[in-house]
């Protein structure tokens, strides 16, 4: 049954990518205020972080359970951070704002 469940919930958020539907509201650029780091939460729950003028410092997969966001990145390093308002999110001791 609890496969049955969790084969459908995939096959639902697939169909929802599928369409460019975003499986959460986070889904987008998020930014610091100096432009330095940029995060941007692609619909298939991957990341693309840019540093500076290093436009793909750091990617991985992602995943969002209500406001709290986890990353592990593809070298094996992982994070999270908290939306704390729907256009803000603390993530490692920074403020990434929604752009």
């Amino acid at each position: 049954m609890k496969s049955t469940m969790l084969t459908a919930a995939l096959m639902a958020i697939c169909a929802d990518v599928a369409r460019g539907e975003a499986p959460h509201p986070y889904v987008g650029m998020w930014v610091t205020e100096d432009g330095r780091i940029r995060h941007e939460l692609l619909p298939n729950g991957r990341y693309v972080e840019a540093r500076g003028d290093q436009e793909r410092a750091y990617e991985g997969r992602y995943e969002v359970t209500g406001t709290h966001i986890e990353y592990w990145d593809d070298t094996g390093f992982t994070a999270d951070g908290d939306f704390v308002e729907p256009d803000v999110l603390h993530h490692a001791g920074m403020i990434l704002y929604r752009q």
